[in-house]
């Protein structure tokens, strides 16, 4: 993982982050491949995102799958910070969240079942 930060400093965005992927069970945390986690300060122009998975999914990766850059789940502290209006355990709670579900696409899984989970 990437982040906008000094390595001595503390970062409540970092801190979520690995609380969410310590959170998955060792098979999952092993399966994550070829994927790079970054914070970014906002989303691109004009969408309203608090993450975004951009890369092929797991389940789309055919035997030929190699030799290319690594996914990419964003993070974006300008909206969590807002959403988590200077709540610290809140802003916890949702980068977690958003970091989970970006992992989520990574395996394949779509917005409308993690709805459907209620995991969205």
């Amino acid at each position: 993982m990437e982040a906008d930060s000094r390595p001595d400093e503390f970062d409540p965005f970092e801190a979520a982050i690995d609380d969410a992927l310590n959170s998955l069970p060792h098979g999952l945390r092993e399966a994550i491949n070829n994927v790079e986690i970054v914070v970014e300060d906002e989303p691109p122009y004009g969408q309203p995102l608090l993450g975004l998975y951009r890369g092929v999914p797991l389940p789309r990766r055919s035997s030929n799958y190699g030799g290319v850059l690594p996914d990419k789940i964003s993070i974006y502290r300008g909206p969590l910070t807002r959403l988590a209006r200077g709540d610290a355990d809140r802003l916890h709670r949702e980068v977690k969240h958003v970091t989970l579900h970006e992992i989520a696409h990574h395996f394949g899984i779509s917005d409308e079942r993690l709805i459907e989970l209620d995991r969205y």
